[in-house]
């Protein structure tokens, strides 16, 4: 095993920072490109030898610690799908101070000439984004500062990823015991321990010996700005006490790309994703940041702009499907349950730093499973598609759900999915249309028709709108026209209401289900579709490239200009909601040790 610097920019001059607008050694999973990687694995394939000298086997596996690369997790974790992440965290006091150590040593200096950097210390460490704000702070606040920045970024991006895919370890826990700390970390890693080391040897230290509160000699100039460090504490903290996965040794990163993927990784969580750079300057230009959820894989998924790159946030639910945003209240529905949250205002909590909204519980609602497919707020009350049952209905907190509407050719209330109603377009707070797959009174009836039996009927009527269509989904009411995915044809159209004409104004690559709008933007979900009874005969399910992921089209021009895609275990998207006014959101769950230190407090 031998430690190296990733990734060598002398390798990919295009990483540095200088071919990057100096914007910070930040890499997201977008810069691992096919190019990069596969250099990156042959630049060590090439490097890697044995004991006598000879090339390592391509089961090799790499020790990486560069500190730069607390802010490369997603290039990472994307770049190397099986990577392992050990999270190391320390006191902020005894972190700022050896930060300010080494910005005064000079001897931790990593751009000697950088632009617009001019003051006497050079620029030491790793170069984090907004470092240009730091130009006129004191040093111990851009100490403080650095260590936040980076503290930030490596936690949401840890967040993102597979528990099982990181840890964390403190520094108290290494002084106390390393020889433990060493064992657990190995086992974690899928790496041998030594068993009968009794002993590690001292290691040299960087420029003065440790000591006890050594932190304290910088105590009187740091004090001012500690807050900003410990900003992240209550995160921290709350990982701390949060049970640790058990570790799970992972196979063996291969040097260079495998032929055929193995079971183990096909098997693995991957929550990686790619995105092209307008999706950023989209939300952005917006000011929004847009909410995903996929039952497929179990998460909600927050998508924000960050620093000019998409951050792709998870949240585990069970089977999360219908979402709905509305004068800061957020609803959920998933297996059996409907959640409703609270948005608050990030400077409105105490910790909420730097989300400028949290989302809380705001109360729940036991269903069961009803195959809630859509929610829709209506002022203060929320209706839901009740897939399994065939009918609109609402909650009053006693019943699991008070029946609205069903179609009129539904002839009891079962639990049966009869016609697999799916979609429903409010207007003015009010049900005005819903998609269904077909217009059948059986058991799971629709099944037999659902390449083309698709119809849109008028809530108020009862009568078809537009008929003969491939699993139609999301029906919306958007700048006066009424807007539907024809999702067995990969398709957006508009539907002429008078007429029942449907015409198609944009296609994608991918099965089409989730759809909102902003602006001059349409927001699509695409998935891949399973190879499963339910996606099978229909149109999309022969088509050459199915994707899954966030497809934005310009309405003024109907041309795709930017997207997310999902390239690991996140195959379906089920509904995609903008959150309007909301840059870099957070939502917290009833399990989250963060809600400890949420408090709205008022006149604060």
């Amino acid at each position: 095993m031998r430690e190296l610097a990733l990734p060598s920019t002398r390798i990919f001059p295009a990483l540095h920072p200088a071919n990057r607008d100096w914007h910070s050694n930040r890499l997201t999973a977008a810069d691992a490109t096919p190019d990069v990687v596969a250099a990156l694995r042959a630049n060590f394939t090439t490097r890697l030898r044995d004991r006598d000298g000879n090339a390592a086997p391509a089961t090799a596996r790499l020790l990486e610690k560069t500190p730069k690369n607390a802010l490369r997790i997603p290039f990472l974790a994307a770049a190397f799908p099986n990577a392992r992440f050990i999270f190391l965290t320390r006191d902020a006091r005894e972190n700022v101070s050896s930060i300010l150590d080494a910005w005064r040593s000079q001897l931790f200096v990593t751009y000697n000439e950088l632009p617009g950097w001019e003051r006497g210390e050079k620029w030491s460490l790793a170069l984090v984004p907004g470092w240009r704000d730091f130009m006129d702070l004191p040093l111990a606040e851009v100490a403080a500062r650095q260590l936040r920045a980076i503290n930030e970024h490596a936690l949401d991006d840890l967040a993102a990823l597979p528990q099982e895919r990181w840890t964390l370890v403190t520094y108290d826990e290494v002084l106390a015991d390393p020889n433990a700390t060493a064992a657990r970390l190995c086992k974690f890693a899928g790496l041998r321990w030594t068993d009968h080391v009794t002993e590690l040897p001292p290691s040299r230290h960087t420029l003065t010996p440790p000591a006890p509160d050594k932190w304290r000699r910088n105590e009187a100039e740091m004090s001012p700005f500690l807050p900003l460090a410990e900003s992240v504490a209550g995160r921290i903290a709350a990982l701390q006490s949060a049970p640790q996965q058990p570790a799970v040794p992972p196979p063996a990163e291969p040097v260079a790309p495998p032929a055929v993927e193995t079971p183990d990784e096909q098997d693995a969580p991957d929550f990686s994703s790619e995105h092209t750079n307008t999706f950023a300057q989209i939300l952005a230009e917006l000011g929004c940041s847009v909410a995903v959820s996929t039952y497929q894989a179990g998460k909600l998924i927050l998508l924000r702009e960050k620093d000019g790159v998409v951050n792709t946030h998870f949240r585990d639910f069970a089977s999360p499907m219908g979402l709905a945003y509305s004068e800061g209240w957020l609803a959920l529905g998933t297996r059996n349950d409907v959640w409703k949250f609270r948005g608050f205002p990030g400077d409105a909590l105490r910790n909420a730093a730097p989300h400028d909204c949290v989302f809380l519980p705001g109360g729940t609602h036991t269903t069961g499973d009803i195959r809630i497919h859509e929610v829709a707020w209506s002022g203060s009350e929320l209706w839901a598609v009740n897939t399994r049952f065939s009918c609109l209905c609402t909650f009053d907190g006693v019943h699991s759900f008070i029946p609205r509407w069903k179609p009129p050719f539904i002839t009891a209330l079962a639990a049966e999915d009869r016609c697999h109603l799916n979609g429903l377009a409010m207007s003015n707070g009010v049900p005005a249309f819903v998609t269904m797959h077909a217009a059948t009174d059986t058991p799971e009836g629709w099944r037999d028709v659902k390449k083309d039996g698709g119809i849109i009927m008028d809530v108020a009527t009862g009568e078809v709108v537009a008929s003969g269509l491939a699993m139609p989904h999301s029906p919306r009411i958007y700048d006066g026209k009424l807007w539907v995915l024809e999702s067995g044809l990969g398709r957006l159209s508009i539907v002429d209401v008078a007429t029942g004409k449907v015409q198609p104004v944009a296609e994608f690559p991918g099965f089409t289900r989730g759809l909102d709008f902003a602006g001059p933007f349409a927001f699509v979900g695409l998935s891949q579709v399973r190879e499963t009874a339910v996606f099978s005969g229909i149109p999309i399910a022969d088509a050459p490239e199915r994707n899954c992921g966030v497809w934005v089209l310009d309405l003024r021009t109907m041309e795709t200009v930017a997207f997310v895609r999902f390239s690991g275990s996140v195959q379906e998207i089920f509904s995609v909601c903008v959150l309007p006014g909301m840059n870099f959101p957070d939502l917290l769950t009833e399990g989250d040790e963060m809600i400890g230190g949420a408090f709205l407090i008022p006149g604060a």
